[in-house]
């Protein structure tokens, strides 16, 4: 088994220290960006009924807010790599508060697209992709262990969200309540002022400042020079499309999240059709978000240890096929405690596939190429977010009943599983054959210089001693310079 893709850089992170506060921060903006798209769900049935909408027209909502926080991925990592996460962060949580404070004034259903949809959705993509990034640059070890803490922030948030929105609706209605959740936002900008940018090491050997000062004239220079691509690429950085494991991973996304959030969207309604009642349809989340809650702490804790962490794209494989086997049983519930164990696996599997989500991107391109990675990731994503929940609403219109689209949904996740399992495999094989590749050709190259030495014809005079003494450094100059 080949070594896992993300090595450990140059300049160790700090493990720790002020890194578990920005664990925190994160917490509340990765809880924010997840859960509130899907606890807002709670108002769909009494929004479609004021504004005579179908289901899938009321989908539309959360899945705009969810695609337009995959979309700004790109735009959010190129920020992040020019201001850093602090004030992202805190513009996201003003963006969050403007849209849904905007929303409460709402006539009809395309202006919801538009308010919650584009401009919270926006403050969401500015929330969530600041707060994946500065964890991996506070952490290395342990990553897997904060990355699963900070991604706790969702079900924590849904499992509280989806009951205070509920009783938000029978005290001040719709309207009233959107304008208390935009004040609720603000606090992501709390959590954005806690991202403090991890300090640089001061070098310990002393530097001439003439040559400093020459050396950021010519950088300076270098960059004038740079076209208007590699200045996109300087912060996008397009060259993860010719990596192979990224691909795998990317495809694999694509298809896991045309099936991913429409049965959390659909869940709340799917009860409210059994005939169960609001605040009973409303706890379903809070069961599912109560054990994703645990779920995602542990799983990280399981995914860092020795055992899984160099396998941890096939962990994350058989993750997302034990969501997609909870979906399509979810079909043969019928009464309500059916819904509820439905909705204990959903929330394990949804957090064990939550967990390692991003753990397994920053394996496979590492911390430094992150920021850029996670940005191109989730504006492709976007599409499959963007159509699935409607296209979700689209089946219930057309058969009436939801658990077809929930077997179409756990079909689909299925088989982006199967996906996975297989481009990890081969890419693993290929990995192998790669390294035994390389150690061959290094074997070679080594014993070359000693067959020369070996060779009486060898002159080791004057100006050819130097090269015979260039021969002798260690194995990696002699790497390079062959």
């Amino acid at each position: 088994m080949p070594p896992p893709g993300g090595t450990p850089p140059p300049h160790p992170p700090p493990d720790g220290g002020w890194g578990w506060v920005v664990v925190g921060a994160a917490f509340i903006s990765i809880g924010f960006s997840y859960a509130f798209p899907k606890a807002v769900t709670v108002f769909f049935k009494e929004i479609q009924l004021l504004f005579n909408t179908t289901y899938s027209e009321i989908a539309w909502i959360s899945s705009t807010m969810l695609a337009v926080m995959y979309a700004g991925g790109p735009i959010s990592s190129v920020l992040v790599n020019k201001y850093g996460s602090r004030p992202v962060v805190m513009v996201g949580g003003l963006l969050c508060c403007l849209g849904m404070v905007s929303a409460s004034y709402s006539t009809n259903v395309v202006e919801l697209y538009f308010t919650m949809g584009l401009i919270c959705g926006l403050g969401l993509a500015f929330n969530l992709q600041p707060a994946l990034t500065i964890i991996g640059k506070y952490f290395y070890k342990k990553r897997p262990v904060a990355n699963g803490l900070a991604m706790a922030g969702s079900p924590v948030f849904l499992s509280t969200l989806a009951p205070f929105n509920q009783y938000l609706f029978n005290t001040y209605g719709w309207k009233g309540s959107f304008m208390i959740l935009g004040g609720l936002l603000l606090n992501c900008c709390v959590a954005g002022s806690l991202m403090r940018p991890v300090e640089p090491k001061a070098s310990t050997e002393s530097k001439n400042k003439v040559g400093v000062r020459e050396t950021d004239c010519s950088m300076k220079k270098r960059q004038k020079k740079l076209s208007v691509w590699e200045e996109i690429n300087k912060y996008l950085d397009f060259s993860l499309f010719k990596h192979r494991g990224f691909l795998i991973y990317l495809s694999g996304n694509v298809i896991m999240f045309l099936g991913f959030f429409a049965p959390v969207i659909f869940l709340a309604p799917y009860a409210k059709d059994k005939g169960i009642d609001e605040y009973s349809a409303a706890f379903l989340l809070s069961v599912m978000a109560f054990v994703d809650m645990f779920a995602r702490p542990t799983v990280g804790l399981i995914a860092n240890s020795k055992l899984i962490r160099p396998r941890i794209q096939y962990f994350f494989s058989f993750a997302v096929m034990f969501t997609g086997i909870c979906h399509l049983l979810c079909a043969l519930a019928e009464d309500y405690t059916s819904l509820v164990v439905y909705a204990v696996f959903f929330g394990l599997g949804f957090g064990s596939v939550s967990s390692v989500l991003f753990e397994t991107l920053m394996d496979l391109v590492g911390a430094q190429r992150f920021s850029s990675a996670v940005g191109l990731v989730t504006v492709v994503e976007c599409c499959p977010v963007l159509l699935g929940p409607p296209l979700a609403g689209k089946l219930v219109d057309e058969t009436g009943q939801y658990k077809y689209m929930y077997l179409a949904c756990g079909a689909i996740v299925v088989l982006a599983s199967v996906w996975l399992l297989i481009g990890n495999a081969a890419n693993y094989r290929l990995l192998a054959r790669e390294k035994k590749k390389s150690i061959h050709t290094k074997e070679s190259q080594e014993t070359e210089p000693l067959k020369t030495s070996q060779s009486p014809s060898v002159n080791i005079k004057s100006g050819k001693n130097e090269e015979w003494k260039g021969a002798e450094v260690n194995s990696s100059e002699r790497e390079t310079n062959i």
